[in-house]
C-alpha cells in the first residue's frame, strides 16, 4: 500500500472578490486563457451566432480542464475535503487555501512520449484539473494540512473559530 504524500498549500490570509484574477495563481491563470481561447475558437466555428456564450465557454472548459469531484465534509472543529484525482502526483499539484475558499489546481509535470508508435485514438480525460469552492464558513489557512493516497486527496480545514469557542469568543469581546 503506498504511503501517503504530503501536497504543498499555499495559505492565504486576505480574499478578495470571487472570480477576481488578481488573487488566483498564475497556474490558474493560464488555464483559465486557454478556456477563454478555445470558448471563442467554438464561437467563430459557430458562425458567430451571439447568445450562446456560456455553452461555448462551458464546451471549451469540458474539453480542456478535467472536473475534481469532490466531497466536502464539517464537523465541530473543521471541514475536510475529499477530492479525486487520479493519475496525479503529490508535486503537481497546488492547493490554495483561503479564510473563505479553497482552490486546487493540477498540471502534470511531463508526459513521456513513445516515438516509436503513433497514438490512434485516447479515451482519456484531459491532463489538467481545476476546482476552486467557495467554503460554507471561514476557515483557518494557517493550519490546513493537505495529503495524497491512492488518487485521493485529503484536505483539512480547521475552523477559524470553532464551534466549541463561539460563545466564549462572544463573552470575551463583550
Amino acid at each position: 500500500m503506498p504511503e501517503q504524500t504530503a501536497v504543498t498549500i499555499k495559505r492565504l490570509k486576505e480574499t478578495g472578490p470571487v472570480g477576481a484574477l488578481a488573487d488566483i495563481p498564475e497556474r490558474i491563470r493560464e488555464i483559465y486563457d486557454s478556456v477563454e481561447h478555445r470558448a471563442y475558437a467554438i464561437f467563430e466555428s459557430n458562425g458567430r451566432l451571439p447568445g450562446r456564450d456560456l455553452e461555448d465557454w462551458l464546451q471549451a472548459e469540458s474539453e480542456l480542464v478535467h472536473r475534481i469531484h469532490l466531497d466536502i465534509a464539517e464537523s465541530d472543529n473543521e471541514m475536510s475535503v475529499r477530492a479525486e484525482v487520479p493519475g496525479f502526483k503529490a508535486s503537481e499539484i497546488e492547493v490554495s487555501v483561503e479564510p473563505r475558499r479553497l482552490i486546487i489546481v493540477g498540471t502534470p509535470g511531463g508526459k513521456e512520449e513513445n516515438k516509436t508508435e503513433t497514438l490512434l485514438y485516447s479515451d482519456r480525460c484531459t491532463d489538467r484539473m481545476l476546482r476552486a469552492v467557495e467554503l460554507p464558513g471561514a476557515v483557518d489557512p494557517e493550519r490546513a494540512t493537505a495529503s495524497l493516497k491512492d488518487g485521493v486527496l485529503e484536505v483539512a480545514l480547521p475552523k477559524a473559530i470553532p464551534a466549541g469557542e463561539i460563545g466564549v469568543a462572544s463573552a470575551a469581546a463583550a
